[in-house]
């Protein structure tokens, strides 16, 4: 893949899986940002003894936010895309390849690495909670999408560039859906493996009030937010 590409791995109190995923990322792509968004504990210093370059939040203040805080640096930095992924292990570096072979095959500027496949082996109510904000999500940005809370991705500098993002917690990444969508940019969904399907140990998902968020995020943005 001819574009730069910045891996930003959101983070809070990850120390144990944080130092492993960054040094299996950067087997794949030389440039890794680990946002420390107040985590308690080592993360920012384990994750930096790993090689990852790391920018701190003091404190808590949402995954959306720490994605925000990274796609902020990536275009500052002149990044032509940047590919997201959790900080537990869920999500595996080998996979990162399958997301520039899309992009470069496709040109799609949203790629979600999705789950729909898996969703059979998660509790009942994590997969009602996916498939239900998929649904709404799906309907609200006026795509296919079947997955839409993971967070493996990759993100086009042009779009990050050409929407305005408002929330900033989980929802956040239902929100950039939607406005994908609305500004008629290419989304696709790739089938990918994990490490492990039901992240809900190492998850800081709360799966009935972050739906619901979930779910006011997307009304607003698809009705009120422009």
């Amino acid at each position: 893949m001819t574009e730069r590409v910045l891996v930003i791995i959101p983070a809070l109190n990850a120390e144990r899986s944080v130092g492993a995923v960054v040094r299996d990322c950067k087997t794949v792509v030389s440039d890794v940002l680990v946002v420390d968004d107040g985590s308690a504990d080592r993360t920012a210093e384990v994750a930096e003894e790993a090689g990852a370059q790391v920018v701190s939040h003091p404190v808590n203040r949402g995954k959306g936010a720490a994605l925000k805080t990274g796609f902020a640096y990536a275009l500052e930095h002149g990044f032509d895309a940047v590919l997201t992924l959790d900080a537990d292990g869920q999500h595996l570096a080998r996979e990162i390849p399958k997301f520039f072979a899309a992009r470069e095959e496709t040109g799609a500027d949203l790629i979600i690495g999705g789950r729909a496949h898996l969703f059979g082996q998660m509790l009942p109510r994590r997969r009602f909670a996916n498939r239900f904000s998929a649904r709404c999500i799906a309907f609200a940005s006026h795509t296919d999408v079947t997955d839409s809370q993971s967070g493996f991705r990759l993100y086009s500098a042009q779009l990050l560039r050409a929407i305005r993002l408002r929330s900033e917690g989980f929802d956040m990444e239902s929100e950039v859906i939607v406005q994908a969508g609305q500004r008629k940019f290419k989304i696709l969904s790739i089938p990918i493996d994990l490490g492990f399907v039901d992240g809900q140990s190492t998850s800081h998902y709360k799966p009935l009030m972050d739906t619901i968020r979930i779910a006011w995020t997307v009304i607003r943005a698809r009705y009120f937010w422009r």
